[in-house]
């Protein structure tokens, strides 16, 4: 973790006081006591969104200040080789922030609250890895992960290190001085990309797409099952950082509360689901996820 000075420490920030954090986070100490209360005891899945990781540099669609745009479908990537080539041009630059990107004190809270045996497992709609990096071990990353690409004819999975390697060599031009906005699914906007090359799969010649679900792709069915088995395990639902706007994050609240699983949802602005939340928090992700773990941690460790 690190301190308010840039000093780094040793797992989450236990020693805060709550009340301090939550004055931070923006939430009321109230709302976060409700929590705490609906929270306490139980084993908890946890459901988070593109909020979590605006701390680590990336930013996330629909936060306030930013122009809602609209993404490339599924549909546009597979029909169009210039929108393709388009997407790949932005993707590349997009990955190398994504990669650089390192696990902020959100994240490693939920790897605590998992280490202690206080959250079960985590579903997170976001594909920059950064739960695992964090030392978070049962993640369903139900949208993929920017590490990979994948060859949409034979299947053949290769590292997005070692495509980025290849897209260097080709297009030394792409760090030429330009302006780039990163965008949550990795793309950037930038201009001239009718000269990018975008190779194609060794293996077969097929098209090459990141290992991500795009806008109009469904979610892998095992993948769904297995975030479905991950909530239907679980004694509470914890939403942190999602405005529950896409289908999946809202099919899986399904789950939680036609099995009277209580929900709480952490998140900055409205959701798409409040009146079904137990408590809402309109607070920051982080030091809520900080003030969290340092009050569910001690409370496990009390009851042991």
């Amino acid at each position: 973790m690190a301190t308010s000075d840039g000093t780094a420490t040793d797992g989450p920030a236990t020693g805060v006081p709550t009340t301090d954090r939550q004055a931070a986070a923006g939430g009321s100490a109230a709302e976060f006591e409700q929590a705490v209360a609906v929270l306490e005891g139980k084993r908890i899945a946890v459901l988070t969104g593109a909020g979590v990781s605006t701390d680590s540099g990336i930013p996330d669609y629909r936060g306030a200040g930013r122009v809602v745009r609209k993404p490339m479908t599924f549909q546009e990537f597979l029909a169009d080789p210039a929108k393709r080539q388009r997407y790949w041009a932005g993707s590349h630059l997009g990955w190398r922030t994504f990669a650089a990107a390192r696990p902020n004190d959100g994240h490693r809270a939920l790897a605590a609250l998992e280490q202690a045996g206080v959250v079960s497992g985590i579903v997170t709609q976001n594909v920059d890895g950064l739960h695992l990096r964090a030392g978070s071990r049962r993640v369903v990353e139900v949208h993929g992960s920017m590490d990979r690409a994948v060859c949409l004819t034979c299947g053949q999975v290769f590292s997005r290190a070692d495509l980025a390697a290849v897209l260097d060599r080709d297009n030394p031009w792409i760090d030429e001085p330009g302006t780039v906005q990163l965008q949550p699914d990795g793309d950037v906007e930038i201009t001239d990309v009718e000269r990018f090359r975008v190779p194609d799969c060794t293996v077969c010649g097929g098209v090459l797409k990141p290992d991500v679900v795009f806008f109009g792709e469904f979610v892998p069915a095992e993948k769904f099952r297995e975030a479905v088995s991950l909530v239907a395990e679980a004694d509470a639902l914890l939403v942190v950082g999602s405005s529950l706007t896409v289908n999946s994050g809202v099919r899986l609240l399904d789950h939680a509360t036609r099995r009277k699983r209580p929900v709480v949802i952490v998140n900055r602005g409205t959701t798409r689901s409040d009146r079904r939340a137990a408590v809402k928090l309109d607070a920051g992700t982080t030091e809520t996820l900080v003030a969290l773990a340092a009050r569910l941690t001690s409370s496990a460790m009390i009851d042991r």
